[in-house]
């Protein structure tokens, strides 16, 4: 699976990287792969303004591509690495929800 990562108003560091990375990389076993083509996902994190210090200030996305389908799942948390979390729950739930139909 190919991952793209973009960050909005934080700086992308190794640590946030990796545990995209790693959160992503574990979604795929639930995307139903086409053996001509990975499925793409492009997650953007960051912060949804520079202004705000408290309430659900950090927003996770990610858009995935897999056999032509898209799929959306979005998240806005107090902390970075539960707002990736919670994406990757929903889209997770997604994916189980379209393969089962």
């Amino acid at each position: 699976m190919k991952i793209k990562i973009t960050t909005t108003n934080i700086e992308l560091t190794n640590a946030i990287e990796s545990y995209v990375d790693e959160k992503m990389s574990s979604v795929e076993k639930f995307a139903i792969s086409h053996e001509k083509e990975d499925p793409v996902a492009s997650v953007e994190i960051g912060k949804t303004n520079n202004h705000h210090q408290s309430g659900d200030v950090f927003r996770a996305e990610v858009n995935m591509r897999v056999r032509g389908k898209h799929f959306r799942a979005t998240s806005e948390k107090s902390d970075l690495y539960a707002a990736i979390d919670d994406m990757r729950n929903e889209l997770v739930r997604e994916l189980t929800s379209h393969k089962e139909k």
